[in-house]
């Protein structure tokens, strides 16, 4: 990777254009009936409810934790927001992280401005827990951990928890939670690496970390999430996208490249964000009237391309999240959901509500 590419992907918290991409499961898709289910004489629907996974990757940008509640409280969703810990930390206070291999105070996206900004972050993260969102951890500093050992993922881990644990106390700041600590340390559960970058020894280390899942992997279309090794790995999908239906990972950044070469074009901006809706709506509407995969769709808190990939989304949302037999959440509670489900099928009782949130 040149460094002008790896800059332009750090600074947009990023994932990787293309990676390895084991094969798609199947799935039948029915022409739609006029109310935009199937036809009449179609297969019966299948009774399990249809869910959607929506996560922001950095959870830097204060606008963009105050939308992202906003469209939740309006459409019933629940995200995932894998935080990155520097922005934890004040720019004076960065020397209290040290990436493996790295210099201390060093970090590919920087740090926060001020400790006021700091308080304002962690005000948001834990007004975004009590409204049942999830809090999961994209490291620290973005670097690319490909060839990190399992040593140095863990104390990559181990900063991870200390600081966010400790963010009153580092930037000197009042009103801590009596129980921010017990939170700190125990309610991130999930990861998705930087860049989606990943390596034999960071799934030697998840477990050991305590993390219980992994949203870093990309597959060909919608898969279920397959455990391995003690740890739930999900995929984000290639979905077909555009008017040759080429396949893309749902992410807004993959978008953003492949509409405008990674170069703001917010001329484009209504274009763009009707290709990306389209793509959403399509790959949803496979799943929904098939085998009803859940569909995992990944954004920054980066507005590209005039806020087409935000827009988008908040058109999807607006438009399947309130359906009856959809669940918009996040990977901690699908999890939950589906292990309760997997219980309840082992001892004969009724599955879990397909109400969303």
């Amino acid at each position: 990777m040149s460094v002008a590419v790896r800059v332009v992907l750090s600074v947009l918290l990023s994932a990787p254009i293309a990676l390895a991409e084991p094969a798609q499961a199947g799935t039948t898709i029915f022409k739609a009936s006029s109310d935009g289910g199937p036809p009449a004489g179609a297969a019966k629907q299948p009774a399990k409810p249809q869910y959607v996974i929506i996560s922001f990757d950095g959870a830097h940008d204060m606008a963009q934790w105050r939308r992202s509640r906003a469209l939740a409280q309006k459409t019933g969703a629940r995200f995932t927001y894998f935080l990155s810990c520097v922005f934890l930390l004040s720019k004076d206070k960065r020397r209290d992280y040290q990436a493996p291999g790295e210099a201390a105070g060093r970090s590919a996206v920087g740090f926060a401005q001020t400790k006021a900004e700091v308080a304002e972050r962690l005000g948001q993260i834990r007004l975004a827990a009590d409204e049942g969102h999830e809090i999961a951890s994209h490291a620290c500093g973005h670097f690319d951990g490909k060839g990190w050992s399992k040593a140095d993922w863990l104390k990559e881990f181990d900063a991870f928890k200390r600081i966010m644990a400790g963010a009153y106390a580092f930037n000197g700041l009042d009103g801590e939670p009596a129980d921010w600590k017990s939170f700190a340390q125990t309610a991130v559960t999930g990861f998705r690496a930087p860049y989606l970058s990943t390596g034999p020894a960071l799934y030697e280390a998840l477990r050991e970390a305590g993390l219980h899942y992994d949203a870093s992997a990309v597959s060909r279309g919608p898969v279920e999430p397959a455990a391995q090794g003690g740890i739930d790995r999900f995929s984000l999908p290639q979905i077909p996208e555009g008017p040759n239906a080429r396949r893309i990972i749902a992410m807004d950044y993959n978008l953003f490249v492949r509409h405008s070469g990674g170069l703001e074009r917010p001329d484009g901006a209504a274009a763009f964000q009707a290709r990306s809706y389209e793509a959403f709506k399509a790959a949803f509407d496979a799943q929904y009237r098939g085998e009803r995969i859940p569909l995992q769709l990944g954004f920054h808190f980066t507005l590209m391309n005039g806020g087409a990939y935000w827009g988008a989304l908040e058109q999807f949302a607006d438009d399947v999240c309130g359906k009856a037999d959809v669940v918009c959440t996040s990977y901690a509670d699908y999890l939950k959901r589906t292990d309760a489900d997997a219980s309840d099928t082992a001892t004969g009782e009724i599955g879990a509500s397909s109400a969303g949130g």
